[in-house]
């Protein structure tokens, strides 16, 4: 009989309930019993509905109060001196410390945040192990063990999940840029053989390992550091049957490394990568399981069963069911978590769709037609058939105006008139803006009187003019507060938007939005992410009222804020049915239309934000210039229709830009921001090493972090700056955005990022 089996369920609750209880017991209004009793109550819920549905293998510890890699960091001890722990259990001051600073407006001092990037190619934020030579690792917390045995007491036997040694310790990072951290192998495999026994003591059979970086590219070295582990890991705890995932890639070349470790089962990506399956099964060890990951656990799309069981019976034809297990391609981290709660979607469009709770059920249904015969869920096969031509043959996808307006894009529409120099002496002219120019990100706190006007306004409890009456005076009121503190180039603060995609999304012709689909994006923090199910097409004007009312308001430059294609398609679940560079190119003629209507409003700064451009990368390098080239292709086409005078600005974040700098160069944005602060200014090497020409802002502070810096910490970091760039090209800003921050951070914040920038002016002209 094959298993049904998930590797991971949404952590956040069906309604959010995490955040709610993090975000209160963070702001003192709840006690840590009862953030504890929300946690209980979602891992219940979790644990009962996956029981339900029939599923053999059903995951536990993959909950988190903040993030699985800053639990593994706790697990093995690796807490960074700075937080003062000594050892033994550590506490949730200490835990959310490490994710989020401490400090405040009242308290300016306090400890930094460790770093947080992106989990691959996700928009999950992860906290970032830090490690030095000789690091010592001890066994130093029970959570996977306590939330094994809290199931086991609800009548659920589970399969726990970790994150694998070798993948943690290649998540991490040290100073010392020559540092091996697979030095530190031999160091950090006790405290998981320890953890292994624990879990065996305390009677569980199987145990799944996430161990991602085998879909990447190894040398002889790192495939030798997967096999040395598994081995001690394997005969610490011979009971134990071990489970070792690989997602996010197909394995490829680390094929052979990954059925040569002594394990019980390795489980594939069969979404990301489904050619791997012929080159896998007849090499697959007698003694191995085979995990399947035949239901995409990063999309909403629901999966056609029948292709899916062909799938999964070509398997069963050479290794037997007894040895297939089932599942999703990936933990539904990455998951809405039920789509029941879209009371809002037509019949036809939700059908086409399926969540978290609707995966699982995808998944008992294929074992199901495997182990009992398709008849016996015949009804579901014709009910997904029908669901499938229906999406195949709906004429709501397909707009041909569309298609011909993509294929009629020539090279010319990807290049602006003059190269850049000529364009920076054009806009010095026009802008006037001085030496440090200062600048936020684009969006102000979005307080509590916002959300509940908008969502008033969405009840109708409040008429349309009365929100634009209350949405004006915010918008005035950033204006004002910015003059106050002296920044150069002002934003109208995006009291509007409720998010950087969905508001576009919103707009455009091709996308739905969804009321609950929330996902986490770090933390406590979540995205709803819009659906592009169809061809994509601006209608109108997207954001050309509100940002010339900021700029009537003002004889300062407003920037006019819009998120660029790529971001658009990573930040959005997309389509399946055709290429992604053709969505992104669609996305990019929308963009344009709405650059070109900015400027001709008389808005001369217009910021095309792509913090996800590094993240749509693939995680082959193989792969790599293919996307790039269409990738850069579609901001080039948003942002090229302008006039040399249009300063065109764009924004990244939290990934890792060393990869990818030439193709950051070949943007050709006039400015662009990034996110330095948590790395002390390391980003800005591959800046300087590829003599970047244009203009930069690296992020003076964090954004991700109540803590408020002070100003000489923050003129600190532009000199850093200027070791690799020249005092002509840098401006200053914060890190990212400043939706979720508190007024009362983002005063001080901008005041002492004001009083750095003047600084910084003072001793250029010395």
């Amino acid at each position: 009989m094959a298993i049904a089996t998930n590797l991971g369920f949404p952590r956040i609750g069906a309604n959010r309930e995490l955040k709610w209880a993090v975000e209160s017991f963070w702001a003192g209004k709840t006690d840590e019993a009862a953030l504890m009793q929300t946690a209980a109550d979602i891992r219940k819920a979790n644990w009962q509905y996956q029981q339900s549905q029939g599923l053999g293998h059903i995951p536990s510890n993959d909950f988190s109060l903040y993030d699985q890699v800053l639990d593994t960091i706790v697990m093995v001890g690796a807490i960074p001196a700075r937080y003062g722990h000594e050892g033994g259990p550590v506490g949730l001051d200490t835990y959310f410390a490490m994710a989020r600073g401490t400090g405040g407006a009242n308290d300016p001092g306090g400890m930094s945040a460790m770093e947080m990037t992106k989990w691959f190619d996700t928009n999950y934020h992860y906290i970032v192990p830090e490690f030095e030579a000789k690091q010592k690792f001890a066994l130093s917390s029970t959570k996977a063990v306590d939330e094994f045995l809290e199931a086991k007491a609800l009548g659920i036997h589970t399969r726990p999940v970790l994150v694998g040694p070798v993948s943690f310790l290649m998540l991490g990072k040290s100073k010392d840029a020559a540092f091996d951290n697979l030095s530190l192998l031999d160091n950090l495999l006790p405290a998981y053989e320890e953890a292994l026994r624990k879990l065996s003591e305390a009677g569980a059979e199987w145990v799944q390992i996430d161990e991602p970086y085998l879909g990447l590219k190894q040398d002889s070295a790192q495939r030798a550091a997967f096999g040395r582990a598994y081995a001690q890991l394997a005969a610490a705890s011979p009971k134990l049957k071990l489970l070792v995932a690989v997602y996010f890639s197909g394995v490829r070349d680390n094929l052979q490394t990954a059925l040569g470790l002594p394990v019980a089962g390795i489980h594939v990506d069969l979404i990301r990568g489904p050619e791997q399956l012929d080159d896998l099964l007849p090499k697959l060890p007698t003694t191995m399981a085979l995990s399947m990951g035949v239901v995409d656990g990063r999309n909403v799309w629901k999966t056609d069963l029948t292709k899916a069981l062909a799938t999964v019976e070509k398997a069963v034809l050479q290794i037997g069911s007894d040895r297939v297990l089932i599942g999703p391609s990936c933990s539904m981290l990455h998951s809405p978590v039920d789509l029941d709660f879209e009371t809002g979607l037509d019949n036809e469009m939700k059908s086409w769709l399926a969540f978290a709770h609707q995966k699982v059920t995808e998944i008992a249904t294929i074992a199901n037609a495997l182990n009992k015969g398709k008849k016996s869920v015949e009804g579901a096969f014709a009910a997904n058939a029908k669901a499938m031509e229906s999406r195949r043959t709906s004429p709501r996808i397909h707009n041909q105006l569309v298609k011909q307006r993509t294929a009629a894009v020539d090279d010319t529409m990807y290049l602006r008139a003059s190269p850049f120099e000529e364009r920076q002496k054009t806009q010095r002219e026009s802008l006037k803006l001085p030496d440090f120019p200062t600048t936020t990100i684009g969006s102000f706190p979005q307080t509590g009187t916002i959300r509940k006007a908008r969502a008033d306004h969405r009840k109708g409890d409040i008429t349309d003019d009365q929100y634009q009456v209350f949405l004006k005076e915010e918008i005035a009121n950033a204006i004002r507060f910015q003059e106050k503190v002296g920044l150069d180039v002002l934003v109208h603060g995006e009291a509007e938007r409720n998010d950087m995609v969905e508001y576009f999304g919103e707009q455009l012709d091709g996308y739905i939005s969804t009321k609950n689909g929330w996902v986490q994006s770090y933390g406590s923090r979540g995205v709803k992410p819009p659906i592009i199910f169809g061809d994509v097409s601006r209608p109108k004007p997207m954001t050309v009222e509100w940002i010339t009312y900021a700029q009537s308001l003002t004889s300062k430059p407003v920037k006019g804020m819009l998120t660029g294609p790529i971001t658009m398609l990573e930040w959005s679940f997309v389509r399946n049915d055709q290429p992604r560079s053709e969505t992104a190119k669609q996305l990019a003629l929308a963009i344009r239309d709405e650059v070109a209507d900015l400027e001709a409003a008389k808005i001369n700064v217009i910021q095309i934000d792509e913090p996800a451009l590094r993240e749509g990368l693939p995680l082959r390098q193989e792969d790599w210039a293919d996307y790039l080239r269409w990738a850069v292709d579609s901001f080039r086409l948003a942002a090229s229709g302008v006039s040399d005078r249009t300063q065109v600005h764009t924004h990244m974040c939290y990934a890792e830009f060393n990869d990818i700098i030439e193709a950051i160069g070949e943007l050709d944005a006039d400015v662009i921001s990034i996110e330095s602060s948590r790395s002390d200014m390391e980003l800005l090497g591959a800046f300087g090493k590829y003599q970047y020409p244009n203009e930069i802002g690296p992020g003076v502070y964090d954004i991700h972090s109540p803590r408020v810096a002070g100003p000489a910490e923050m003129e600190e970091l532009l000199n850093k700056a200027l070791e690799v760039l020249s005092p002509d090209q840098l401006w200053v800003n914060p890190d990212c955005g400043l939706k979720t921050r508190r007024w009362e951070e983002v005063e001080p914040s901008l005041e002492h990022m004001v009083e750095a920038a003047k600084a910084m002016r003072l001793k250029a002209k010395a």
